[in-house]
């Protein structure tokens, strides 16, 4: 009631895929024992060994299915084979082209298709190419952001245009708790897919300064002085940390590139300078000055709390909604 599944899975809650590794197997692997649909964060280059290596790690540690996003904006041909061959449940994909003949291929293999999309216009051209599912997502999350609109006026008029099609609608932007998983039912969608949430979570792969700034901080801004070099015009939200407020207004010809190195990360297996400015958010192997990069984050941290087992976000989302859902709505 209200918490049902979709694509197959016990419930309508997705781990959004957090970049650059931050959703590795283990947080994958923990929302999918726990019945929620968990996607993998691989490279944003061909890296089509890295990807099977990660795919096989969380078939160690789950028998259930699970999915893996892309970003379409960068180079995943071979990518996307390996997925594909090795038959996850979905391919995640976003911000760039999901095209028929992508959506095609997936399906022959067996595999669903979900795109993420920030518009009406997003919506209805991933409609016509016959994906699985469509996530909304609204200007108020974490990470990069493709649309403009806000989720309570952007989700109801996707829902409007699909109509009856077998369609199910995925709400993403500022979900935290299960105030916000029965909103977006309310709105007409079918289940929630939570980003911020997922990296202050035990297995999350996040740098632990970044998870604990989760916690402390409340205030966010969207902006695009982040990784200007290597993503362009891919604007992101992030916390308001001393760096974002010291370079705010940041010059549009400068980028990353003109900054000084401050710290390194291993990233998929490679060592990375990460400079500041750029657009990597710190994970569990990054040194040097955590405090000074990017931490993506969405409107709704002020109401994270703790740090709590992925397991455990789905249970109490799933568990709220449903006592919400009994003591508040019936009978009204």
């Amino acid at each position: 009631m209200g918490c049902r599944g979709i694509l197959g899975f016990d419930y309508g809650i997705v781990q959004a895929p957090l970049g650059p590794d931050i959703s590795g197997p283990e947080l994958v692997a923990a929302v999918a024992n726990a019945g929620g649909l968990g996607l993998l964060r691989g490279p944003d280059s061909e890296a089509p060994d890295r990807y099977r290596e990660l795919i096989r790690k969380t078939k160690t540690l789950t028998d259930r299915p699970f999915g893996v996003g892309v970003v379409l904006a960068f180079p995943h041909k071979e990518n996307i084979k390996v997925i594909l061959s090795e038959k996850v449940a979905v391919l995640q994909v976003y911000w760039g082209e999901c095209s028929k003949e992508l959506v095609d291929e997936a399906h022959s293999a067996g595999v669903k298709v979900v795109p993420q999309v920030g518009s009406v216009e997003g919506a209805r051209k991933a409609i016509d190419t016959g994906v699985d599912a469509i996530i909304v997502q609204g200007v108020e999350a974490g990470g990069h952001v493709i649309g403009q609109e806000s989720l309570i006026s952007l989700l109801p008029r996707v829902v409007d245009l699909v109509g009856d099609r077998d369609i199910p609608i995925i709400a993403a932007g500022a979900i935290v708790d299960a105030r916000g998983y029965v909103a977006a039912l309310a709105l007409g969608a079918q289940g929630v897919c939570l980003g911020t949430r997922f990296v202050a979570s035990e297995e999350s792969y996040a740098h632990p300064v970044y998870k604990r700034k989760l916690v402390e901080m409340d205030k966010t801004a969207y902006t695009d002085i982040f990784g200007r070099a290597r993503w362009p015009d891919a604007p992101v939200r992030v916390l308001q940390t001393p760096t974002y407020s010291d370079w705010k207004t940041l010059p549009p010809h400068e980028n990353e590139l003109n900054q000084p190195v401050i710290g390194h990360s291993i990233i998929h297996g490679t060592e990375r300078e990460i400079h500041l400015l750029a657009g990597t958010v710190p994970n569990a192997t990054t040194t040097g000055d955590i405090e000074s990069m990017a931490m993506y984050a969405g409107e709704g941290v002020g109401l994270i709390k703790e740090i709590l087992p992925a397991g455990e976000v789905v249970k109490q989302l799933v568990e709220g909604a449903q006592l919400l859902i009994q003591t508040k709505f019936i009978g009204m």
